[in-house]
């Protein structure tokens, strides 16, 4: 209250956080610290990586962004956040503003809109100014300073005058901008609706479409990153922070030691301690680690968001971007066989949108045929949308895409705003801003508590852990939290002569209800904090208990831990039938022999998926395959036939075989055929490091490094051959089936050719602007295969295309080394076969 003779100010009964970023500095939030004081306010600066101050001591977060760690927290805690304009809107107004109008959430995306209204009907003018409110932006109904957009039917009406004389920023635009805004649930580009010569108005039906890269996607369009990024001169982002690299990441050793590097050069640790971690980098959502980690509300993010913050040095949630959290091994409900094309999206939005595709459990596909079930397209003008509009195709935007992955549902196509296609707008320029739902994430991969599943969610059931869950822990502070000066950096004193109002750090003289100063981390809220800490642990206790179990074992967390279905799952709290006057030593006692028991009894998990050609031991002799087969499961190697699965490849020597040349596409670790030999000789699993495949005479032979091939397998990514259209004749030599295979295997397309001239139309096959415009036939020079190449010729000719007839040699070269070679150094024609028989 005011007492008698004190004059009352603004924000009297304000404390605000002020948040620094790359958009809102320090300078500027000394400066803003110090208004707020001038007119009664409390507050504090926070600057990354500093651990954020008790969010109960605040009524307001003043920040630009909401890329910080404690904006979901406060949003669950209704903390307002607003952007620094809120502070200067208070003061304009003499009275504290709604802090949602001018709230830095992207999904509030018209919040720096301030619309007024000329010469428009006024159902429109009312419809405009609701939907503007809606998402966050105000309506003026003068022209002024703040208005940022008139909207308006010509540029000679009043107001439209009016701006231009003042020479006022103001954006004078048709209605039909806000409408389109509105329709898609994001802003776009204003340009093509700005008077006085819309482009909406007068470009034609067929007139290109600009395409615009953004930067919501710069760095987040996979993943799966494969290259390390160059961190800045002074990396401080990891500051005081403790990094847990999950076992699920694949990473090698090499990489492992520089990425720990410059975590560490930046002042961070690495811990292989989920409960000690202040962020989990992962792969899955799944395991024990990943489910812990979120339960306790830690930064969980892949290693695209780690290159990320390496890159920029500057934290940003990981749920902000789609691909910067940990993917799902299985396919989103519904999204099993769908056949998903492409069309409009160029650059980065493009690579985005594929490996999103991916990561739905959809197929991407390169070209559009009639088999496909849907295209994404940034706009409706392109034969891709008139194709498969013909064809009875799903033509859909890519937000359908986008909030289906972040919903974990598939939506529904009928929604209009998977259909509506603005007539002069790329939408790859909002692709990206669709940001991933905590409580989605948290009700489908971590629940908090075991509760029955619906039979259309089965990776619930799969992720499921047979302890306990813990309750939500949305509020709960970090286990070791113990703020302290250190930890923010406080603004300067204030001129004004009251040490009550001036700013201060969120430890020390902070006023609390009752008046009092210099409260220490053992106050009121401090304590509070603690005890929930406690209690948490006490709650995830079987989990920590499961945890450092797990860790014991031989091969430690493998991909995160156990479920409750494995073989070898360590159980905890084992309430199996015991005689309850059993001392607990004895206990004790009897649950080590159950355990021991359980573990010889059952198989150790697969360390390694191998894959084998060319072991002569096993030829003709099934039951002795069979039993080395099981022999070597029970070292935990897994024998696989599918080189997709495969981690490891066992030959013994370079081989041309399929399983050998499909392999190489997947960068497994090569080892020598005697690897098997002596692993089933020593009854034990030995270092692979120690046998790798050493054929320097088969390189030389083939023209080829067995590393080098390797390293540009990890690069292509199955993608040697995208954009390929490779036929084979029908009595190929090993047969075709093995080449479909192989380029298959290297994203390009195989195809039959029996010699027939009718083919599929152009349409069908339909390629994006990058194919290569040449088609190529693997052939020999026999004389019933060079009877084909004429017919050949005609068929690609008539296309528009170049025809190339090649030998074999021309893609087993390029898959064995993943490099591409020039196909005329392997090209046949009549003349060359007329020599060859001479």
């Amino acid at each position: 209250m005011v007492g008698p003779g004190e004059e009352f100010q603004l924000f009297d009964q304000c404390r605000i956080c002020i948040v620094c970023s790359k958009d809102l500095g320090p300078d500027t939030a000394y400066q803003l610290a110090g208004t707020l004081q001038e007119h009664g306010g409390e507050t504090t600066i926070y600057e990354a990586p500093s651990s954020f101050p008790e969010l109960s001591e605040f009524t307001h977060l003043v920040s630009a962004t909401i890329d910080f760690p404690a904006f979901e927290a406060a949003k669950d805690a209704l903390i307002p956040v607003a952007k620094p304009q809120w502070v200067h809107a208070c003061l304009q107004k003499r009275k504290l503003a709604n802090p949602r109008q001018f709230s830095p959430d992207p999904r509030l995306f018209l919040n720096d809109v301030v619309v007024t209204c000329g010469d428009i009907p006024e159902g429109d003018k009312d419809a405009i100014i609701g939907g503007v409110v809606a998402k966050g932006g105000l309506y003026s109904p003068k022209v002024t300073q703040l208005v940022t957009h008139l909207v308006d039917l010509t540029a000679d009406s009043d107001k439209a005058k009016m701006a231009q004389a003042r020479k006022l920023n103001v954006k004078i635009v048709l209605p039909h901008w806000f409408d389109d805004c509105l329709k898609l649930g994001r802003r776009i580009d204003e340009r093509p609706y700005t008077l006085p010569n819309p482009e909406i108005l007068r470009a034609g039906p067929d007139a290109p479409i600009r395409s615009t890269e953004n930067r919501d996607i710069v760095g987040a369009s996979t993943a799966d990153p494969t290259k390390l990024p160059t961190p800045r001169p002074r990396l401080d982002v990891f500051e005081g922070k403790q990094i847990m690299l999950s076992t699920d990441l694949g990473i090698g050793s090499h990489l492992l030691d520089s990425i720990t590097e410059i975590i560490e050069d930046g002042g961070g640790t690495v811990t292989a301690d989920v409960s000690k971690a202040d962020i989990l980098v992962c792969r899955f959502r799944e395991g024990f680690a990943y489910r812990m980690a979120s339960k306790l509300n830690k930064d969980v993010g892949n290693l695209s968001w780690l290159y990320h913050l390496i890159t920029y040095n500057y934290w940003t949630s990981p749920l902000r971007r789609l691909l910067h959290y940990p993917v799902s091994r299985t396919a989103i409900p519904g999204f099993e066989g769908f056949r998903i094309s492409l069309s409009n999206y160029v650059g980065e939005a493009r690579a985005y949108l594929e490996n999103l595709i991916a990561a739905t459990g959809a197929e991407c596909t390169k070209t559009l045929k009639q088999d496909n079930t849907h295209l994404v397209t940034a706009h409706g003008n392109s034969e891709k949308c008139t194709a498969a509009k013909e064809w009875g195709l799903h033509v859909v935007n890519h937000l359908w895409l986008e909030e289906s992955y972040a919903k974990w549902k598939l939506q529904t196509v009928s929604d209009p705003r998977y259909t509506h296609f603005p007539r002069r707008t790329n939408l790859g320029e909002v692709v990206g801003q669709t940001r991933l739902d905590r409580s989605v994430l948290e009700s489908l991969f971590f629940p908090s508590e075991e509760k029955p599943v619906p039979p259309k969610s089965p990776r619930v059931m799969q992720n499921k852990d047979q302890n306990a869950a813990a309750a939500k822990t949305a509020s709960v502070p970090a286990l070791d939290e113990n703020v302290s000066d250190a930890n923010i950096t406080p603004a300067k004193k204030s001129r004004k002569s009251s040490d009550s109002k001036k700013l201060q750090t969120p430890a020390r003289t902070r006023l609390t209800s009752e008046g009092k100063e210099n409260d220490t981390p053992s106050s009121t809220s401090s304590r509070k904090s603690k005890e929930a800490a406690t209690a948490r642990l006490h709650e995830i206790a079987p989990d920590i208990a499961l945890y450092e179990k797990e860790m014991k074992r031989v091969g430690g967390v493998i991909y995160g831990g156990r479920r409750k279905t494995d073989e070898d799952r360590v159980a905890l709290n084992n309430q199996s039938k015991k005689r309850r006057s059993m001392d607990p030593q004895e206990e004790s006692e009897e649950d080590e022999t159950t355990e021991a028991k359980r573990q010889k009894k059952s198989k150790p998990p697969v360390a390694m998926h191998l894959l084998i050609t060319g072991y002569q031991k096993w030829v003709g002799n099934l039951k002795r395959e069979d039993a080395d087969k099981r022999q070597l499961r029970d070292m935990g190697i897994q024998v696989v036939q599918d080189a997709r699965k495969c981690t490891h490849l066992a030959a013994p020597s370079i081989l041309r075989t399929p399983k050998f040349v499909n392999a190489l596409a997947y960068s497994p670790i090569i080892v020598n055929i005697d690897y098997i030999t002596a692993c089933l000789k020593k009854n034990e699993l030995l270092d692979p490091a120690e046998y790798l495949l050493q054929d320097t005479a088969a390189e030389k032979r083939f023209g080829f490094s067995l590393q080098v091939s390797q390293d540009n397998a990890k690069k292509n990514k199955n993608k040697l051959l995208q954009g390929y259209q490779i036929y084979c004749v029908e009595s190929i030599r090993g047969g075709f089936e093995a080449f479909k295979s192989i380029v298959d295997t290297n994203g390009g397309s195989c195809i039959l050719f029996r010699g027939r001239v009718s083919y599929q139309s152009q349409r069908e096959d339909m390629d994006d602007a990058s194919d290569s415009q040449a088609v190529y036939l693997l052939s020999s020079v026999a004389p019933d295969q060079q009877r084909v190449w004429p017919r050949f010729r005609q068929m690609v000719e008539a296309m528009g295309k170049t025809p190339k007839i090649v030998r074999v040699d021309w893609l087993l070269d390029m898959a064995m080394s993943q490099e591409l070679r020039d196909a005329d150094a392997y090209g046949l024609d009549e003349d060359m076969a007329d020599r060859m028989e001479e």
